[in-house]
């Protein structure tokens, strides 16, 4: 993902932020211009990661990456509204806080674009967290083995399993040799769909379950024998990955060797490649998987020797990754619904008559409790507020708006992400815009996958100057709006 804005990482060291821990060591002009954006390993409250995940809320889970609940992963939001990827274990996975802390810190000092890069950690009673930057595209699982508009192109295929020997190879160069079940879950795509590493691989000695899937037939010989991963595993489970993408299925090791000792590579080759690939390419390729798959850990290739032999079959080097994959990239993100356009050009006064057509329907359930709780009087007066302060919005007298909102917000006894959204814009209209931001965090808050929240957001950040985060939170308000309306178009 390309930096945020230089405002974040001042963000990041804020009070609520425990003191940075590592710097990241800065030895040539590469990594100095890929840690630019990302320069410092950061120590969190979990108060901070449980109020980035909406309360690590279902609707934040974005995969599993191959491992069952609850070490699971959550998107987020911090503060400064960076984008992040939170992997929460199961409480006995690191009993040794000492030991967590210590493996985070030394996997928080890799910094590389081939990487899903761990950018901090929490350890507090008995919480272990990882957070990592976000990938939005996705999982290589997801798009090789349940794609649903097109197959990975083989030209794609080719520059994923390069990515992944690049990121093994930088790996390698910093002295982190192993990597614990490599797969397609292993492997995301970044906000250019350009494949990335995931980093919580990189952790080692955890109890988070065993270094292999269940599935022996795709565990390295060596690991069956001893129950230890070594360098050698690790490309064990490169050369079944290649398998992955060569053939588009989760092939077992044995069952692939039998088909290429046969010569039988049509059977073994993605019948969706015809014609995209020569046979000599096939051949290599097929070949350079038999070596990763050698029983003897000694015959395997090493990472930079895989970077050699994959680096001239490359294709389409010129043509973006996203366009390969054919995803929408941020830039080309469209179309805009009304609120999004409006939002995207700050028309406040088009967003005002949005929000009041949008009235009170998306405050799911609320017209009900308030119906059985009408008839206290401290729920009288704050319905009152509620009223006041929607007709003080319907004739745009924002100030007095947001004084019958506080009441009603201060209130205690309803939350409404609609009076969060309504305020938001009245703060904006009276040009506060970190106020405005507030709410439209507060609206999210209450209501993970709301797209005006998004959107409300998005508008707070451009008044605030924040141009990198405004787009990608409009962005972000746009896929809840088509995921939102996919889902009305289908009931």
């Amino acid at each position: 993902m390309g930096c945020q804005s230089s405002k974040l990482m001042p963000c990041c060291s804020n009070s609520k932020v425990k003191a940075s821990v590592l710097e990241v060591p800065d030895e040539d002009s590469e990594e100095k211009s890929q840690v630019s954006c990302l320069l410092s390993f950061q120590e969190f409250t979990f108060v901070q990661l449980k109020n980035a995940t909406s309360g690590f809320a279902v609707e934040n889970i974005v995969s599993e990456h191959g491992e069952k609940a609850p070490n699971v992963v959550y998107k987020g939001k911090l503060e400064n509204q960076m984008r992040i990827a939170v992997k929460r274990f199961n409480r006995m996975a690191w009993p040794d806080a000492l030991q967590f802390l210590e493996e985070a810190r030394s996997v928080g000092q890799l910094r590389n674009d081939r990487l899903a890069n761990l950018l901090g950690c929490c350890c507090e009673s008995d919480e272990r967290l990882l957070v990592a930057e976000y990938m939005p595209n996705e999982t290589l699982a997801k798009h090789l083995f349940h794609w649903e508009t097109q197959p990975m192109k083989w030209a794609m295929r080719l520059r994923v399993v390069l990515h992944l020997a690049q990121s093994l190879e930088y790996c390698t160069n910093k002295g982190r040799t192993l990597y614990h079940d490599l797969n397609a879950y292993r492997i995301l795509f970044d906000e250019d769909s350009n494949s990335r590493l995931s980093s919580f691989g990189l952790m080692k000695n955890s109890r988070d379950g065993k270094s292999y899937s269940t599935n022996l037939a795709f565990t390295p010989p060596e690991y069956l024998r001893t129950g230890r991963v070594t360098p050698e595993s690790v490309i064990y489970s490169f050369g079944t990955l290649l398998l992955d993408l060569i053939s588009g299925k989760h092939i077992p090791p044995s069952h692939a060797l039998d088909l290429i000792r046969d010569r039988n590579l049509q059977m073994l080759a993605d019948s969706y490649l015809e014609g995209q690939f020569s046979e000599d390419d096939g051949t290599e390729l097929v070949r350079l998987a038999s070596r990763c798959l050698q029983y003897e850990p000694r015959e395997r290739p090493n990472p930079k020797s895989l970077v050699a032999a994959l680096t001239p079959f490359q294709k389409e080097t010129e043509v973006a990754s996203h366009v390969l994959m054919g995803i929408p990239h941020s830039a080309s993100f469209a179309p805009l619904s009304p609120l999004g356009e409006a939002c995207s050009r700050r028309d406040l006064t088009a967003m005002h008559e949005i929000l009041e057509n949008i009235s009170y329907k998306d405050d799911e359930g609320m017209t009900n409790e308030l119906s059985f709780q009408m008839w206290t009087g401290q729920m009288q007066d704050v319905l009152n507020f509620k009223r006041k302060g929607d007709t003080s919005f319907h004739h745009k007298d924002f100030r007095a708006a947001i004084e019958n909102y506080t009441q009603f917000v201060d209130g205690g006894t309803m939350i409404s992400p609609t009076v969060f959204a309504r305020r938001s814009l009245s703060h904006l209209m009276s040009d506060m815009p970190q106020e405005a931001l507030n709410d439209a965090m507060q609206a999210q808050v209450v209501s993970p996958v709301w797209h005006i929240a998004s959107y409300l957001q998005s508008a707070s950040l451009a008044a605030l100057g924040m141009e990198n985060e405004a787009q990608a939170a409009l962005k972000e308000g746009t896929i809840f709006e088509a995921k939102r309306n996919a889902t009305t178009e289908h009931k």
